[in-house]
C-alpha cells in the first residue's frame, strides 16, 4: 500500500480474541451477559441513591458518578464487539475507531479522578468529622466532578488532536477487540514520538499521582483509626472505606496487570484477554462490591425494588 494520509477512506479490522467459528457464540453470549449485568447493576445503584432521601450525601453523589461512567465505558466497548461477532464482519471506520480511542481514554480517566475524589471524602469525614458538612459542601462537590469531566475531556482530546495527523499505510488489522491507543500507534507509518511521549506523560500524572493521593489519604484515615477508642467507631469507619478500597484495588489490579502482561509477553490474545478485567469485568463488579459490603446501599436498593415489584 501505498505510504500517505489514508484517513478518509480508512478501515482497521478488529481480530478479537479467536478465529475459530465454534467459539464466537460462546464469546458473544459470555459479553452480552457480563455487559447486561454491568448496565442493570450500575443503573440499580443509580436509581437506588436517587430514589433514597439518606444517599443524598457526597460519598454517594461521587459513587453514583462512578456507576454512570462504568455504564458509559462498557457501553463504548461491548456493544461493537457484539455486533462485529454477530455480523461476522471485523471492520470499523476509521471515524468510529477514533471515537472509541477518545472514550477508552476519557472513562478510565474519570475512573481514576473520580475514585482519588471519594478517598479524599473519606478522608476529610473520618479525619475531620465536625467540618465535614462544612468542606464537603455541594458546591465544592459539584466542582471536583466538573474537574474530573473537565481533565478527562482535555486529556483525551488531545490525544485524538495528535492522532489525526498520523498516516497508515501498512497492515491495519488490530490485535485485539477495541481500538486502543497504543496498538493504534503501532499500524502507524508516520512518526508517533509525540503521540507516545504524551501517552507516558499523561499515565504518570493521571495515573502515578491520583495513587500517591489515595495512598496518602488513606495513610491519614489508618492514623485517626488507631487513635479511637470506641471499637464502634473503628468499625463504622473500616465499613465506609472498605468498599472503596476494594474498588481501588480492583481498578489499580487490572490495569498493573494490563501494564506487565503487554511488557512480559508478546501475545496480542493474552493482551486482550487481560484487558477484559479492567474493560468489562470490574466495572460489573463495582456494584456488586458497593452493594453488598454497604448497609445503606443494600437497604435502598431493597426498598427500590420492593417499590418496582408493588407496581407491576
Amino acid at each position: 500500500m501505498e505510504a500517505g494520509n489514508l484517513t478518509g477512506i480508512l478501515e482497521f479490522i478488529l481480530l478479537g480474541f479467536s478465529e475459530d467459528p465454534e467459539l464466537q457464540p460462546f464469546i458473544f453470549g459470555l459479553f452480552l451477559c457480563m455487559f447486561l449485568v454491568t448496565v442493570l447493576g450500575n443503573l440499580l445503584i443509580i436509581l437506588a441513591i436517587c430514589s433514597d432521601p439518606h444517599l443524598h450525601t457526597p460519598m454517594y453523589f461521587f459513587l453514583s458518578n462512578l456507576s454512570l461512567v462504568d455504564i458509559c465505558f462498557s457501553t463504548t466497548i461491548v456493544p461493537k464487539m457484539l455486533v462485529n461477532i454477530h455480523t461476522e464482519n471485523k471492520a470499523i471506520s476509521y471515524m468510529d475507531c477514533l471515537t472509541q480511542v477518545y472514550f477508552s481514554m476519557f472513562f478510565p480517566i474519570l475512573d481514576t479522578l473520580l475514585l482519588t475524589v471519594m478517598a479524599y471524602d473519606r478522608f476529610v469525614a473520618i479525619c475531620h468529622p465536625l467540618h465535614y458538612t462544612v468542606i464537603m459542601s455541594p458546591r465544592l462537590c459539584g466542582l471536583l466532578v466538573f474537574a474530573t469531566w473537565f481533565v478527562g475531556i482535555m486529556t483525551s482530546l488531545l490525544h485524538i488532536s495528535l492522532m489525526r495527523h498520523l498516516s497508515f499505510c501498512r497492515d491495519l488489522e488490530i490485535p485485539h477487540f477495541f481500538c486502543e491507543l497504543t496498538q493504534i500507534l503501532k499500524l502507524a507509518c508516520s512518526d508517533t514520538f509525540l503521540n507516545s511521549t504524551l501517552i507516558y506523560f499523561m499515565t504518570g500524572v493521571l495515573g502515578v499521582f491520583p495513587l500517591v493521593g489515595i495512598l496518602f489519604s488513606y495513610s491519614q484515615i489508618a492514623s485517626s483509626i488507631r487513635k479511637m477508642s470506641s471499637s464502634g467507631g473503628k468499625q463504622k469507619a473500616f465499613s465506609t472505606c472498605g468498599s472503596h478500597l476494594s474498588v481501588v484495588s480492583l481498578f489499580y489490579g487490572t490495569g498493573v496487570g494490563v501494564y506487565f502482561t503487554s511488557a512480559v509477553t508478546h501475545s496480542p490474545q493474552k493482551v486482550s484477554v487481560a484487558s477484559v478485567m479492567y474493560t468489562v469485568v470490574t466495572p460489573m463488579l463495582n456494584p456488586f462490591i458497593y452493594s453488598l459490603r454497604n448497609k445503606d446501599v443494600k437497604g435502598a436498593l431493597g426498598s427500590l425494588l420492593s417499590r418496582v415489584t408493588s407496581c407491576l
